[in-house]
């Protein structure tokens, strides 16, 4: 069985029971049901750049499509659909709606809660799927992954014993960072890009291991929130996963990350005060709550 999700005007939907040897006209029925958009009147993108579909031909079987499990399909309301299209579309895919209006990479705003970084991956990874009650899950996941291979996720790597690791990063108040994305990386398969704000620059997740899909991330010191595509057109839904071909959305990261720093819009981790929600007592920068926590095990830190 195939696991694909369509995006449409009304949310994300899973679609299920179909494979590789289901007819279109099942995926069209499908859609349908979930959409509220009839089989003649649907407009079926996929890929990266999004491409139309070739819809002519119910019988097709999805194998012989430009489709495999995993994909996200982005589905729009085309009332004129009856037309048969021309070779230029069915070649070039997307309508010139799509593909010639400049696209604009813009930045998801996810809660403040302990848990972007989760929160921030789920989105970007699941194709635009909010959800912060995700985190307890995810967390659940790192350690799992971690008190599988004790050898690797040593103390020197993690900074604490495997075990200490495991009970911390399962608790709602700490934060993830470098080592939950690198686990989250191999674990989803995609390259994950963390666009830090303070100093213009990309730290990319999973570069050399030959993943075909990117996903975005914006840091200012203390926050995580996801990035995605916005097209001109707005039925088109935004776009959370990217061809790790595409460096033109890298840029698009390094133009935002820029206007960022510009406008100050990051925390200096060295220099920002906190105060302990425990005992009250102030702090500045990451060390000293550091070494706060780690001599009296208080972790809950608020920013002043």
């Amino acid at each position: 069985m195939w696991r694909l999700r369509c995006k449409a005007k009304n949310g994300t939907h899973v679609l299920q029971g179909l494979s590789s040897r289901s007819r279109l006209w099942e995926l069209e029925r499908q859609i349908a049901a979930v959409t509220g958009i009839a089989p003649g009147e649907q407009r079926i993108l996929v890929g990266f750049p999004p491409e139309c579909l070739d819809l002519s031909d119910g019988e097709v079987v999805l194998g012989d499509l430009p489709l495999q499990s995993g994909d996200t399909l982005i589905v729009e309301e085309d009332k004129g659909r009856t037309k048969t299209p021309s070779p230029a579309v069915m070649k070039h895919g997307a309508p010139s709606s799509v593909r010639d209006a400049l696209p604009v990479l813009a930045r998801k705003v996810v809660p403040a809660d302990n848990s972007c970084l989760f929160t921030s991956v789920f989105y970007v990874v699941e194709g635009g799927v909010l959800d912060p009650a995700c985190a307890p899950e995810m967390r659940s996941l790192i350690a799992q992954i971690v008190a599988s291979d004790p050898e690797f996720y040593c103390e020197a790597v993690l900074g604490k014993t495997n075990q200490e690791y495991c009970d911390w990063i399962r608790r709602d108040d700490t934060w993830g960072g470098a080592i939950e994305v690198s686990i989250l990386s191999k674990f989803y398969q995609c390259e994950i890009c963390v666009v830090d704000t303070q100093t213009v620059r990309i730290d990319r997740f999973g570069e050399d291991a030959g993943y075909t899909k990117r996903v975005l991330l914006i840091y200012d010191g203390i926050h995580y929130d996801p990035l995605e595509r916005i097209f001109c057109d707005p039925d088109t839904p935004p776009l959370t996963i990217f061809s790790s071909n595409d460096d033109i959305v890298l840029a698009q990261a390094l133009e935002l990350a820029d206007e960022a720093r510009r406008k100050r819009q990051f925390t200096d981790v060295n220099r920002f005060t906190l105060r302990c929600m425990v005992c009250q007592k102030g702090l500045t920068g990451q060390a000293e709550a550091r070494e706060h926590a780690k001599e009296t095990g208080h972790t809950n830190f608020g920013e002043v």
